[in-house]
Protein backbone atom coordinates (compact mmCIF):
# COMPACT_ATOMS: atom_id res chain seq x y z
CA UNK A 1 0.00 0.00 0.00
CA UNK A 2 1.46 3.55 -1.19
CA UNK A 3 0.71 6.51 -2.00
CA UNK A 4 2.12 9.03 -4.18
CA UNK A 5 2.64 12.58 -5.98
CA UNK A 6 5.52 14.23 -7.73
CA UNK A 7 6.09 17.30 -6.81
CA UNK A 8 8.30 19.26 -9.85
CA UNK A 9 10.39 15.83 -10.74
CA UNK A 10 10.85 14.49 -7.87
CA UNK A 11 8.56 11.38 -6.72
CA UNK A 12 7.04 11.79 -2.75
CA UNK A 13 6.05 8.16 -1.52
CA UNK A 14 4.27 7.44 1.32
CA UNK A 15 4.24 3.83 2.48
CA UNK A 16 4.14 1.96 5.52
CA UNK A 17 6.94 -0.48 6.62
CA UNK A 18 10.23 -1.00 8.51
CA UNK A 19 12.43 2.34 7.49
CA UNK A 20 15.84 0.34 8.25
CA UNK A 21 14.71 -1.38 5.04
CA UNK A 22 14.36 0.98 3.19
CA UNK A 23 15.65 0.91 -0.67
CA UNK A 24 17.38 4.46 -0.78
CA UNK A 25 20.92 6.70 -0.52
CA UNK A 26 19.98 7.80 2.70
CA UNK A 27 17.19 7.38 5.64
CA UNK A 28 16.88 9.60 7.79
CA UNK A 29 16.78 8.84 11.73
CA UNK A 30 15.06 10.41 14.26
CA UNK A 31 18.00 11.15 16.52
CA UNK A 32 18.29 12.64 20.05
CA UNK A 33 20.55 15.57 20.01
CA UNK A 34 23.25 13.61 21.88
CA UNK A 35 23.45 11.35 18.88
CA UNK A 36 23.42 8.24 21.65
CA UNK A 37 21.20 6.43 19.98
CA UNK A 38 17.62 5.23 22.04
CA UNK A 39 14.84 3.56 21.31
CA UNK A 40 12.31 3.52 18.41
CA UNK A 41 13.66 4.45 15.07
CA UNK A 42 16.90 5.50 16.36
CA UNK A 43 17.23 2.43 17.85
CA UNK A 44 16.03 0.18 15.00
CA UNK A 45 19.11 2.10 12.86
CA UNK A 46 21.51 1.69 15.47
CA UNK A 47 20.66 -2.06 15.61
CA UNK A 48 20.67 -2.96 11.81
CA UNK A 49 23.22 -0.55 10.91
CA UNK A 50 25.87 -1.42 13.00
CA UNK A 51 28.45 -0.02 15.73
CA UNK A 52 29.94 2.18 12.80
CA UNK A 53 26.90 4.31 12.86
CA UNK A 54 27.58 5.02 16.60
CA UNK A 55 31.26 5.67 15.86
CA UNK A 56 30.94 8.24 13.54
CA UNK A 57 27.76 9.79 16.15
CA UNK A 58 30.28 10.28 18.92
CA UNK A 59 32.99 11.40 17.16
CA UNK A 60 30.14 14.27 15.79
CA UNK A 61 29.11 14.71 19.41
CA UNK A 62 25.96 16.69 19.06
CA UNK A 63 22.48 17.95 16.83
CA UNK A 64 21.11 20.99 17.75
CA UNK A 65 17.25 20.65 17.27
CA UNK A 66 15.92 21.20 14.14
CA UNK A 67 19.22 20.61 12.34
CA UNK A 68 21.00 17.61 10.92
CA UNK A 69 24.01 15.86 10.43
CA UNK A 70 25.21 12.88 8.24
CA UNK A 71 27.01 9.28 8.89
CA UNK A 72 27.43 6.07 7.15
CA UNK A 73 24.96 3.96 6.97
CA UNK A 74 27.00 0.64 8.04
CA UNK A 75 25.09 -2.34 7.07
CA UNK A 76 22.04 -0.52 5.81
CA UNK A 77 21.16 -0.90 2.05
CA UNK A 78 21.11 2.85 2.34
CA UNK A 79 24.66 4.82 1.68
CA UNK A 80 23.85 7.42 4.21
CA UNK A 81 22.34 7.84 7.71
CA UNK A 82 21.04 11.86 8.19
CA UNK A 83 20.35 12.03 11.84
CA UNK A 84 17.91 14.94 12.46
CA UNK A 85 16.51 16.06 16.19
CA UNK A 86 12.83 17.16 16.31
CA UNK A 87 11.39 19.31 19.29
CA UNK A 88 9.77 17.60 22.06
CA UNK A 89 6.23 18.39 21.55
CA UNK A 90 5.02 20.82 23.97
CA UNK A 91 2.32 22.70 22.06
CA UNK A 92 4.75 26.07 21.68
CA UNK A 93 4.51 27.89 19.03
CA UNK A 94 8.07 27.15 18.15
CA UNK A 95 7.42 23.65 17.57
CA UNK A 96 6.34 23.40 14.07
CA UNK A 97 9.05 25.96 12.96
CA UNK A 98 11.62 23.03 14.80
CA UNK A 99 10.22 20.70 13.23
CA UNK A 100 9.85 22.02 9.65
CA UNK A 101 13.21 22.78 9.80
CA UNK A 102 14.92 19.46 10.83
CA UNK A 103 13.04 18.11 7.56
CA UNK A 104 14.31 20.69 5.51
CA UNK A 105 18.19 20.78 6.82
CA UNK A 106 18.24 16.47 6.01
CA UNK A 107 16.61 17.41 2.73
CA UNK A 108 19.80 20.46 2.15
CA UNK A 109 22.21 17.56 3.72
CA UNK A 110 21.08 15.15 1.47
CA UNK A 111 21.30 17.47 -1.71
CA UNK A 112 24.71 18.50 -0.57
CA UNK A 113 26.12 15.06 -0.55
CA UNK A 114 24.32 14.05 -4.15
CA UNK A 115 22.23 11.72 -2.51
CA UNK A 116 19.39 11.24 -4.73
CA UNK A 117 16.49 9.38 -2.90
CA UNK A 118 15.64 9.76 0.68
CA UNK A 119 13.43 7.76 3.28
CA UNK A 120 12.20 9.77 6.37
CA UNK A 121 10.22 8.31 9.21
CA UNK A 122 7.17 10.37 10.96
CA UNK A 123 10.04 12.61 12.99
CA UNK A 124 9.35 13.33 16.98
CA UNK A 125 5.59 11.56 16.73
CA UNK A 126 7.09 8.44 18.71
CA UNK A 127 8.75 9.27 22.33
CA UNK A 128 8.89 12.62 21.90
CA UNK A 129 4.82 13.21 21.67
CA UNK A 130 3.96 15.37 18.67
CA UNK A 131 0.44 14.39 17.41
CA UNK A 132 0.88 12.78 14.27
CA UNK A 133 -1.88 14.34 12.41
CA UNK A 134 -0.35 17.78 13.02
CA UNK A 135 3.26 16.24 12.24
CA UNK A 136 2.05 15.24 9.48
CA UNK A 137 1.29 18.69 7.85
CA UNK A 138 4.27 20.17 9.11
CA UNK A 139 6.27 17.18 7.52
CA UNK A 140 4.68 17.24 4.09
CA UNK A 141 4.73 20.87 3.67
CA UNK A 142 8.52 21.16 4.76
CA UNK A 143 9.28 18.22 2.54
CA UNK A 144 7.39 20.14 -0.26
CA UNK A 145 9.57 22.88 0.57
CA UNK A 146 12.77 21.30 0.54
CA UNK A 147 12.39 19.91 -2.55
CA UNK A 148 11.48 23.09 -4.37
CA UNK A 149 14.54 24.50 -2.53
CA UNK A 150 16.76 22.00 -4.17
CA UNK A 151 15.29 21.66 -7.99
CA UNK A 152 16.74 18.45 -9.79
CA UNK A 153 18.09 16.74 -6.59
CA UNK A 154 16.13 14.20 -5.89
CA UNK A 155 14.48 11.27 -7.51
CA UNK A 156 12.71 10.35 -4.52
CA UNK A 157 11.74 10.99 -1.37
CA UNK A 158 9.85 8.12 0.43
CA UNK A 159 8.05 8.64 3.89
CA UNK A 160 8.49 5.40 5.80
CA UNK A 161 5.97 5.18 8.14
CA UNK A 162 5.13 2.82 11.16
CA UNK A 163 1.67 1.25 11.70
CA UNK A 164 -1.73 2.05 10.37
CA UNK A 165 -2.38 5.60 12.39
CA UNK A 166 0.76 7.22 11.11
CA UNK A 167 0.14 5.84 7.50
CA UNK A 168 -3.42 7.29 7.33
CA UNK A 169 -2.33 10.49 9.11
CA UNK A 170 0.09 11.32 5.99
CA UNK A 171 -2.52 10.10 3.69
CA UNK A 172 -4.82 12.25 4.89
CA UNK A 173 -2.32 15.40 5.24
CA UNK A 174 -0.86 14.94 1.51
CA UNK A 175 -4.44 15.18 0.34
CA UNK A 176 -4.60 18.67 1.83
CA UNK A 177 -1.17 19.92 1.26
CA UNK A 178 -0.73 18.84 -2.38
Amino acid sequence: MAAEKMINHTKLILSQGDITRADEEAIVNAANSALAGGGGVDGAIHRAGGPEIMAEGRAIGHCPTGEAVITTAGKLKAKKVIHTVGPVYRGRPEDPRLLASAYKNSLALAAKNKLKSVAFPSLSTGAYGYPVDQAAKVALKAVKEGIEAHPGAFERVHFVLFGDDAYDAYCRALDGVY
